[in-house]
């Protein structure tokens, strides 16, 4: 979609932003721009577009030169999305999202319908916001007005230059967790500008890392770059605790899972004891006839008589197939239960740990590679 082919740019003083930088960018894909102030993320991102002009290479677009391009009408195949939303401030955001589209010579009823649709997409209601001015917003709720105008025309291509660095850290969670949805929804490719990265962990399926003057020091995606850093660069900017962000791109695994002993409802709760006398943990799981889980019993519920299903315990909660480790050894932590459930549907599969969410950051760990090519 993309491709940056030797692309430089050098100021009249001498001072070298980028020096001859060659990169992919996919089709459909996310590929953020992380590295220390002053390494050219944004100034690669303008020329992108042609805000700034670059005094080599060449910039691709499905084949294209663009730099032998009309800038304006170039700037209308993509969307631009910058910190501060930059938003029109004397006109409704109705408006502002339909910039391009009356640009483009759009009527004034598609145009709204439009606005309306993308508004929703974002989670404002057009009904409530498409008449308000943007001072009357939040500023997590201009970013989103903004991500909208970017996308009212449909570009293939989205520049995004710090989107969510100027809102609060909840609402910009919840910014980040929308547009990778809407991204997953809509496909589109999209060059990230970030100086966060645990932001591109997150986000990016492809992570670019330069240093000062533009010079491409790895690109990868978010584990190899955590787990098989390609230089001292990279692993000093990603830092010493990118073992804990691996949690956050590492997803559970079938054989990451531990198996404790099961016991069905239906057995009685000598069977159970008998179970948990040879157990090497004082807990069986409860699962039915069907793999469904049901819950939990320990040495304490076990005693007396009956069946297991008369005093059997709920999970506070379980863990899903694929969701990150992150995610479910927050919730271990945080009701110190030591260990956690997790299903594939309805069906159980075993339990998650915090030694086997251990052991699956060392499964998952890259082989080390040079990974500092484009590709």
């Amino acid at each position: 979609m993309i491709r940056l082919d030797g692309v430089g740019k050098t100021y009249p003083d001498g001072t070298v932003a980028v020096a001859d930088l060659t990169l992919d960018v996919r089709s459909g894909e996310l590929l953020a721009l992380v590295g220390p102030s002053g390494c050219g993320k944004s100034t690669l991102l303008r020329m992108v577009n042609r805000l700034i002009e670059p005094t080599s290479g060449r910039i691709l677009l499905d084949g294209e030169d663009v730099t032998h391009a009309d800038p304006v009408q170039l700037r209308r195949r993509m969307g631009y999305v910058i910190q501060a939303s930059g938003l029109f401030p004397h006109q409704k955001v109705r408006q502002n999202v339909t910039t391009v589209p009356r640009l483009l010579g759009w009527d004034a009823d598609r145009s709204r319908r439009r606005a309306d649709e993308l508004l929703e997409l974002v989670g404002l209601d057009p009904d409530r916001y498409g008449d308000r001015y943007p001072h009357e917003l939040s500023g997590g709720q201009q970013q989103r007005v903004g991500v909208a105008r970017a996308l009212a025309a449909d570009p293939p291509v989205l520049l995004m230059d710090e989107p969510f660095g100027a809102v609060d850290p909840i609402q910009r969670d919840r910014l980040q967790a929308q547009f990778r949805t809407i991204q997953a929804e809509l496909g589109k490719t999209v060059l990230f500008v970030t100086h966060d990265i645990d932001e591109a962990v997150r986000l990016a399926d492809r992570i670019a890392v330069l240093s000062v003057g533009g010079i491409l020091e790895q690109v990868a995606d978010p584990a190899t770059v955590l787990g098989a850093p390609a230089s001292d660069f990279v692993a000093d900017f990603v830092g010493s605790d990118r073992g804990l962000r691996r949690l956050a791109v590492t997803p559970i695994t079938a054989d990451d899972l531990e198996h404790p002993p099961t016991v069905s409802p239906s057995d009685p709760l000598g069977h159970a004891r008998s179970v948990l006398d040879v157990a090497p943990e004082p807990y069986a799981v409860v699962v039915g006839d069907d793999g469904t889980l049901r819950g939990w019993v320990g040495t304490r519920e076990v005693a007396g008589e009956g069946t297991v299903a008369d005093h059997l315990r709920r999970f506070e909660g379980t863990a899903a197939l694929g969701e990150t480790l992150r995610r479910a050894l927050a919730e271990i932590v945080q009701h110190d239960a030591g260990w956690r459930p997790v299903v594939d549907g309805d069906r159980y599969l075993g339990v998650l740990t915090p030694v086997s969410v251990h052991a699956a950051l060392r499964r998952s760990t890259p082989t080390p590679h040079d990974t500092r090519e484009a590709g």
